[in-house]
């Protein structure tokens, strides 16, 4: 039988993870995230899963392999999977994020 059921999730409930991500609505095939850090540069990393995101306010750069992205308001990006990338946070950054598969399949919140 299919599933049809629509979820809602109000972030002020929403479980927060190690890392300063706020996780939103789930999926069995995609998870949705909100993030808000403040300046600074992360460690590079890959991930078995891919991320999209939109940024609402900031900006940041991503580097991945040899690759160079700056994200302000309004952009998107996408890291596929396994793709080696750090962000470097350049003044007060919030982005959702969408990972497929979910990244909590992969304990994310517990790595950091």
């Amino acid at each position: 039988m299919m599933d049809t059921t629509i979820k809602k999730v109000d972030s002020a409930h929403s479980p927060r993870g190690r890392a300063g991500e706020t996780h939103l609505a789930s999926g069995k095939a995609v998870a949705m995230r909100h993030w808000a850090e403040a300046a600074g540069e992360g460690k590079p990393h890959s991930r078995p899963y891919e991320t999209v995101g939109y940024v609402i306010a900031g900006r940041a750069e991503v580097v991945s392999e040899g690759q160079l992205i700056k994200l302000a308001p309004g952009d998107s990006w996408v890291i596929p999977s396994h793709a080696r990338h750090y962000y470097r946070i350049l003044e007060s950054f919030q982005a959702v994020e969408a990972t497929s598969p979910p990244a909590h399949v992969f304990r994310r919140s517990e790595e950091e």
